[in-house]
């Protein structure tokens, strides 16, 4: 696994907004007595979403004295689960493409050049404008709807390269499209539509 370390540039403090100090105490109050601990990923999450998309180390600060944890034990936490970005994401979007099998053979590889193209030829980088970031990723778990990405916390599926462009650039205008398949499928039904027993339907109604 690759050493993740914390981007060398951070601010010179973090302090949660009310609103996310509120829900970090009412998150907190879920667990019993002892085991406060147990909050440690969602509040670094709440962290990172605050942040702009990406975790700075003095919020890995605020929440181990949250928690009463050791500063170590949220680093661990921090730098091990790659959910949590630890330099400057795109400030529109952070694209995370799946290049797990099903993807990969429904052309995640396309949906690669085209984040190469538009946003930077090497991912975890910023474009030029600093709007867009991406990378690769294992599983999201759409495997039905290959190939996918997932920006923030939606995930957009059924993708070819000239839909994914248009995903980008809903980001890029600001007006973002509404999440899941592209293509107008329900859930992961198939792509022709459901076809499960319709032979049985049909008997039934002759």
């Amino acid at each position: 696994m690759a050493v993740r370390r914390f981007h060398t540039d951070q601010p010179a403090n973090f302090v949660l907004s009310p609103e996310n100090l509120a829900w970090a105490e009412r998150t907190i109050a879920k667990y019993p007595p002892g085991k406060q601990a147990s909050a440690v990923i969602p509040l670094l999450w709440r962290a990172q979403e605050q942040h702009g998309g990406w975790l700075p180390e003095p919020a890995v600060r605020v929440v181990a004295k949250m928690l009463g944890m050791a500063e170590i034990r949220v680093y661990e936490i921090a730098t091990f689960y790659t959910l949590f970005q630890l330099a400057p994401v795109g400030r529109k979007a952070h694209v995370q493409v799946c290049g797990t099998t099903p993807c990969m053979l429904r052309g995640a590889e396309d949906i690669k050049d085209v984040c190469r193209r538009r946003i930077h030829p090497e991912p975890h980088h910023l474009s030029t404008d600093g709007n867009f970031s991406w990378e690769e990723v294992e599983c999201l778990g759409c495997c039905a709807n290959a190939p996918m990405v997932q920006i923030s916390r939606d995930t957009y599926e059924d993708l070819d390269p000239a839909l994914f462009e248009k995903v980008l650039d809903g980001f890029a205008e600001g007006r973002p499209l509404t999440p899941g398949s592209q293509i107008g499928r329900r859930a992961s039904c198939p792509a022709g539509g459901p076809t499960t027993l319709e032979a049985a339907a049909k008997s039934q109604v002759s």
